[in-house]
């Protein structure tokens, strides 16, 4: 069985929030607003060497360089560009910035990410970036009603990673799985699931 990371989806919840968080155990926080994300890192700067920042919302091309100088991961990169200035933006001082691709896995009209047809060429791209670091792929499949219709496209998306590596990318990680698909998810080799009010409670 693989270990599964558990990220905490701290939107809409305070930093007071976060740091119980902490307390309690936790270190990784993803976000899905730049801005609120910022107000958070730095109310919590004493705690920036032991907390890591995951940017898992969509990522406008004028934000670049804060997420690159103030964030440790990127889940929502479907465009070479976006990845080019991140690379760019990227301080030397500071580790690689991790990116997973965002992959429309449902092939939903509503949802952001790349078709999967369209993966390999983008991850050989990015994986040839500078100061960042093509780690693997994300998805937020399309809800389903019971585990073993939600256990197909978080298959696929394994399958997906699975062909990069075949190809000879060195990636380590399925973010996929959140509340409500979190077993399913588990069950097809996520690495990494988004959980929020399950930890921080329902949302104001």
């Amino acid at each position: 069985m693989q270990s599964v990371t558990l990220l905490c989806v701290s939107k809409t919840f305070s930093a007071d929030a976060v740091r119980e968080a902490h307390a309690a155990g936790e270190r990784c926080f993803g976000e899905n607003y730049v801005q609120e994300a910022l107000d958070k890192i730095d109310a919590l700067s004493d705690l920036r060497t032991q907390l890591e920042w995951h940017l898992i919302g969509p990522l406008q091309s004028n934000k670049t360089r804060v997420v690159a100088e103030r964030f440790d991961w990127v889940h929502s990169v479907d465009r070479l560009k976006i990845a080019q200035r991140l690379a760019e933006q990227r301080p030397a001082g500071l580790p690689p910035l991790q990116l997973c691709l965002q992959v429309n896995i449902s092939g939903e009209a509503s949802k952001s990410g790349l078709a999967p047809a369209e993966v390999p060429a983008l991850a050989q791209a990015v994986a040839a970036l500078p100061r960042v670091r093509l780690r693997g792929l994300m998805a937020i499949p399309e809800p389903a009603a019971d585990t073993a219709s939600q256990r197909m496209p978080h298959r696929a998306l394994h399958a997906l990673l699975e062909s990069l590596r075949g190809q000879g990318l060195d990636l380590d990680t399925l973010s996929m799985g959140m509340s409500a698909d979190l077993e399913a998810a588990v069950l097809e080799g996520a690495t990494l699931v988004r959980v929020g009010s399950a930890i921080f409670g329902a949302r104001g």
